[in-house]
């Protein structure tokens, strides 16, 4: 959490952490285990990233948006992780962690740690990243995001 003292007031700011995921704004094409389109966008105040989802998974379409930034209930400090929930069309949703480690992004499914996650690579111009989904006893999917 980034503070600035304001007329003696403390203002919040978005931590390094968050900001960091502005390499994924923008409109993303998605192809592998799933395929289809992403995209990433600041809400106001640029504590959080949403990112909107239409994706064809399994034979199956996927469509909603993920709310991702650091928890912050009401007059308690930020999260030090990031967090999201993910938000379908048929009222499903699912919560991850993410974190950014130079050029390497973990999503993690559930808590930070679990045995499901994606990690991806974004390539040295940042218009390309390639991952993939890990899932529990061996499953799972590549994946790349290529800017549009």
């Amino acid at each position: 959490m980034n503070t600035n003292d304001i007329a003696g007031e403390t203002q919040q700011t978005p931590s390094d952490a968050v900001r960091a995921l502005d390499r994924l704004v923008g409109s993303w094409t998605v192809t592998g285990g799933a395929e289809g389109t992403v995209r990433y966008e600041w809400g106001p105040g640029g504590f959080f990233l949403l990112q909107h989802i239409e994706l064809i998974q399994y034979g199956q379409p996927v469509s909603g948006f993920e709310v991702i930034g650091q928890l912050r209930p009401f007059g308690e400090p930020s999260s030090t992780d990031v967090h999201s929930r993910f938000y379908d069309s048929l009222g499903n949703t699912f919560d991850y962690v993410y974190e950014l480690d130079g050029d390497t992004l973990t999503i993690w499914a559930g808590a930070k740690g679990s045995p499901a996650y994606f990690r991806g690579t974004f390539d040295a111009d940042g218009t390309t990243m390639d991952g993939a989904w890990v899932y529990p006893g061996g499953g799972g999917y590549d994946s790349t995001m290529t800017r549009r």
